[in-house]
């Protein structure tokens, strides 16, 4: 491969050194953040020499090269353009200086809301399976004793959630906020207080005549003395203010007493000014959103519900679908069940429908070798690597999803389909919505099946360049170049570190997880410090300066990436000390790194370790293990030359 040439067709088909406001790279992508998205020409850059992928994400423009190639066309890239490196930080402040102030918003509320989608997650499938077995109960399918400690326990793990959400919510936004995250978890228990009457019971006090009253200015102003349960934006406003309070406070307050006066004041003051003045206004906010949304999605025939489905990809595209999360967890807190997931889970099926129409009909392997990872994680419920790696690409493939998203949806409300939580769609989203596996199973058929038929009908695919030479050469065979007599013709890969094995698709990242660089083996590593060693005899051609990655090319000719945990890069290479340098021949169980793992996780990301064969198309690949534990012996791939 040419990187020199490979760096200035990407500066070209970018729109030149002016248009690149920001490069950085991670151990497998090229990170640019571009001035103008419309000077960019995807297309081209797909078919760069090396790239494996080009797809958006965070305000960044991300073209995968994969280890070794992209940090050697990153130096290219950057003496072509008489341009100056940026870190992985850096990059990301300028993406976020790209968006607008609405995606800046829109991205705050997906940084609120995120983080506790896995406690979400827990709750709602528990409370999922016990609707499930409560309705076989009553149909006298089976017969269960609700008295029983496990049944009890169930029920109260089901329901701790959502009726502790606003602090969670308060936690959280503090974190996103940059305010005390304990704090923002005292302000949504206030606003919860049982002091205060539950909003659950809002009808029947206001039905009663008893609804209690708080006189704020005599005379003037009063507001009903009840609490938030049932609302997510006023936390999220409560703790806005509790952290514009709390910055400023640190700022002014005389050290010696800012410990105590500080978080007195910004808790009282944003208590009071919210409970009075500021949470009424966002209730009644709040409610004609939810109201709207509900109204749109039950009109007659399904019809806002179609549309809806229509439009939900593009605004994953666009990066909207952040504050869906908050939509969700409104619906759940109002309802107890969730009509916007289901919909979301409908879209995100038919454009993993449509990408498999691409890998069943394309002819070209580099497509077809991206397109089936990239439906099976779509089917998952990861879109991504589907959405943007090859839907968009081929932008009627795209449409074929949207039309089958408007179809899935459609069906969702005409047979009322409700999920008992949210973060999970795709195949596994039937898990929330135990109460209607039928009516899942018709939607998941119908949102598939019309995006895979569309998409077959209308995708079509350019000549590659190997073709065209092929017909311009009037029949002439190209003879392929021998293989090296030197090179193994078998070989195995063995585990890079103990552990725990862990499904490609359960990767938390979703290229990795689409298996997008290569077929990929991971290992959940264990606690403490542990070594990461050679899977097999080779030469160290990568080490990341960060320590999180090390490619190695083996004795069969296998490119072999190992990378240790998801966004690692951005720990700077603390917790990771290096062993080898690029160039040394290694063997079997030499060290290669030593990864303190708790330290890894401490600072919030994955640890998962991946083995990576990114030239896999010289090879037949196997893998012998599909889960269990792990050692340093076991073989995680075998490679079989063509």
């Amino acid at each position: 491969m040419d990187y020199a040439q490979s760096a200035k067709e990407v500066l070209r088909y970018v729109g030149g050194a002016d248009n690149v406001a920001s490069a950085a790279h991670c151990a497998t992508r090229l990170r640019l953040v571009i001035a103008d998205n419309s000077k960019v020409d995807k297309e081209a850059l797909e078919n760069v020499d090396g790239a494996k992928g080009v797809f958006e994400a965070q305000g960044q423009l991300q073209i995968i090269f994969g280890t070794g190639t992209v940090n050697k066309v990153y130096d290219e890239f950057l003496q072509a353009g008489g341009l100056s490196g940026a870190s992985k930080a850096e990059a990301k402040e300028a993406a976020a200086a790209q968006q607008n102030p609405i995606m800046r918003g829109i991205k705050l509320l997906g940084d609120v809301f995120v983080p506790i989608i896995p406690a979400i997650v827990a709750s709602g499938l528990l409370l999922g399976i016990l609707s499930a077995l409560n309705f076989m109960v009553t149909q006298g399918i089976i017969a269960m004793d609700t008295n029983s400690s496990f049944y009890q326990v169930a029920n109260l793990v089901s329901s701790t959630a959502f009726s502790f959400l606003q602090i969670l919510i308060g936690f959280s936004a503090a974190s996103a906020f940059g305010a005390n995250p304990f704090l923002g978890a005292v302000m949504g228990a206030i606003m919860i207080n049982p002091a205060m009457e539950s909003a659950y019971s809002l009808a029947e006090l206001t039905a009663a005549g008893t609804m209690p009253t708080l006189e704020v200015i005599p005379g003037i102003w009063s507001i009903d003395w009840v609490g938030y349960q049932g609302h997510v934006i006023p936390i999220v406003i409560a703790v806005a203010i509790l952290a514009f309070l709390e910055k400023r406070l640190h700022k002014v307050v005389p050290e010696a007493i800012d410990l105590f006066v500080t978080p007195l004041v910004s808790v009282f003051v944003t208590a009071w000014v919210v409970l009075c003045f500021v949470g009424p206004l966002f209730v009644v906010a709040e409610n004609a959103v939810l109201g709207f949304v509900q109204w749109l999605i039950t009109l007659p025939f399904g019809i806002g519900a179609a549309v809806v489905g229509a439009i939900y990809s593009p605004t994953v595209v666009t990066g909207l679908h952040q504050m869906y999360t908050a939509i969700d967890l409104g619906q759940l807190a109002s309802y107890g069940v969730t009509y916007w997931l289901p919909i979301a889970s409908a879209c995100n099926i038919a454009q993993a429908g449509a990408c498999l129409a691409v890998a069943v009909k394309t002819k070209d392997p580099k497509v077809k070798g991206l397109a089936t990872p990239s439906a099976l994680s779509a089917f998952m419920g990861i879109t991504e690597p589907a959405i943007f790696g090859v839907n968009l690409r081929f932008i009627k493939v795209f449409i074929s999803g949207c039309i089958g998203g408007a179809c899935g949806a459609l069906i969702c409300s005409l047979t009322g389909l409700a999920a008992s939580g949210t973060g999970v769609t795709g195949i596994f989203g039937i898990l929330l919505c135990m109460a209607q596996p039928v009516q899942y199973c018709i939607m998941f058929a119908v949102s598939a099946g019309v995006a895979f038929g569309l998409s077959f009908m209308l995708y079509s695919e350019k000549p590659s360049e190997s073709e065209r030479e092929l017909e311009a050469s009037a029949g002439e065979v190209p003879v392929s170049a021998e293989k090296p007599q030197a090179l193994l013709a078998a070989e195995k890969l063995s585990a890079p570190v103990a552990g725990t094995y862990v499904a490609p698709a359960d990767i938390a990242d979703p290229t990795f997880a689409a298996e997008i660089l290569g077929p990929t083996a991971a290992v959940e590593p264990g606690a403490g410090s542990a070594d990461v060693i050679a899977p097999c005899d080779g030469t160290v051609t990568t080490v990341f300066e960060t320590g999180h990655a090390v490619g190695i090319t083996s004795a069969s000719g296998a490119e072999v990436l190992i990378h240790v945990g998801v966004d690692t890069v951005k720990m700077n290479g603390e917790g990771f000390t290096k062993h080898v340098t690029e160039g040394q021949a290694v063997r079997a169980g030499d060290q290669l790194l030593t990864v303190d793992f708790d330290a890894v996780r401490a600072a919030g990301y994955p640890a998962t370790t991946m083995m990576i064969v990114s030239n896999a198309y010289d090879f037949d690949v196997e893998k012998p293990v599909t889960s269990g534990a792990v050692t340093a012996e076991t073989q995680l791939i075998d490679l079989t030359r063509k």
